[in-house]
């Protein structure tokens, strides 16, 4: 069992950064991929990105590439999402969720998620 926790996110005006933490506890939780979604209202979840248990897979929307970098510590059991150049439509809660070792971009493949954090982008 992991248990996730997101901190991190905010309002923020467009053009702004952001960065998000998915801080992970309890059995072995270096050995998990952790992948980041996100919810606007309405609408469905989100896939924005992934990265493997050893950080050295990786996987961004291309809704997000070039903006947006996933990466990890694994000596502080956390998974770092930076944002930069915000948009409002990145408005949304986001949510964090772990898997066995290996990237994956389906929200159903994941096994554990955490409560979200809001991030909220006024233009």
């Amino acid at each position: 069992q992991v248990q996730l926790v997101e901190s991190g996110g905010g309002s923020v005006q467009t053009g702004d950064s952001l960065r998000l933490s998915c801080a992970a506890s309890g059995r072995t939780p270096s050995v998990y991929a952790i992948g980041w979604f996100r919810q606007a209202p309405g609408k469905e979840r989100e896939f924005v990105a992934t990265i493997s248990w050893s950080g050295s897979d990786t996987a961004h929307a291309d809704s997000v590439k070039g903006r947006f970098t996933i990466s990890r510590d694994n000596t502080k059991n956390t998974v770092y999402l930076q944002m930069n150049s915000l948009k409002p439509e990145a408005t949304a809660v986001y949510y964090c969720a772990a898997r066995p070792y290996t990237i994956a971009v389906l929200n159903g493949r994941y096994n554990y998620w955490g409560q979200g954090t809001q991030v909220t982008v006024s233009s």
